[in-house]
């Protein structure tokens, strides 16, 4: 059984470097959900899990706002308000299963890297489609079990795949999970992402432990990962960037039938 994340315990405090994306980067998911998106302007976003507001800025660029940035941890939208204030952005205190919004009031919502960490799919999925209006998109960016790729951190901590094939779900449980409020697929596409400048960048960022599956994992066999990434980059240091396949999972509100 996995534990559940406190993001108000220690990653808010290390998040921000551990996790963070150069602009291009997120340029490159913004025009992915544009691709994905009605082509009005303005539209409204609902950025569930906002965390320390990593995308909520840029959603308000490209789409026009507002944006509203849902985040359950008090402290990781403290960091939010703090580094990621933007005119067009509020963060506000909620959850993908109460979200502190009305009816039909979001054209997008998105859920980058957060479905895993919602506690009642079954209870998030009716909300979420409550806030959506007609015609509404819900971007879920995520790994997937059924479609994991094999990262090279995997290399050192072994144990990190069996967490993740646990922690993950399958495209075909979000797609069902989603299908009887009428939000159903409209398209699965891959983005090919750069996680890290170089492999020492690559080892800094996974020191900072800002990935929560290492909260998963005893710190006998966090040390034990990090001796053998040590050795491993001591003998083969590696050149250029560390990229990866990212999922995004793209569904429309359907109308009732």
């Amino acid at each position: 059984m996995l534990k559940r994340i406190n993001y108000d315990d220690r990653q808010h405090l290390v998040y921000a470097r551990g996790r963070a994306l150069p602009p291009d980067v997120v340029a490159t998911w913004m025009a992915e959900f544009a691709r994905h998106s009605p082509s009005r302007r303005p539209l409204t976003v609902v950025d569930l899990g906002s965390g320390i507001g990593r995308f909520s800025p840029a959603l308000a660029d490209t789409f026009g706002g507002p944006v509203y940035g849902v985040e359950p941890s008090a402290r990781m939208r403290q960091v939010a308000a703090n580094t990621a204030a933007h005119p067009s952005v509020s963060y506000l205190q909620g959850a993908a299963e109460n979200i502190p919004l009305p009816d039909d009031h979001c054209d997008l919502a998105l859920l980058y890297l957060v479905i895993h960490h919602i506690q009642d799919l079954p209870a998030a999925a009716p909300e979420i489609a409550r806030v959506l209006a007609p015609g509404g998109r819900l971007f879920i960016r995520n790994t997937f079990a059924d479609r994991m790729s094999d990262p090279l951190w995997h290399r050192w901590f072994p144990r990190a795949r069996t967490i993740e094939e646990e922690l993950f779900p399958t495209v075909a449980e979000v797609v069902d999970a989603f299908a009887p409020v009428n939000l159903r697929p409209v398209a699965l596409t891959s983005i090919r992402h750069r996680l890290a400048a170089s492999h020492a960048d690559y080892a800094a960022r996974l020191r900072l432990r800002a990935n929560s599956v290492f909260d998963q994992m005893t710190e006998q066999e966090i040390a034990e990962g990090f001796a053998a990434m040590d050795a491993d980059l001591a003998a083969h240091p590696g050149t250029g960037p560390i990229e990866d396949d990212c999922d995004l999972l793209t569904l429309a509100v359907h109308p009732k039938t």
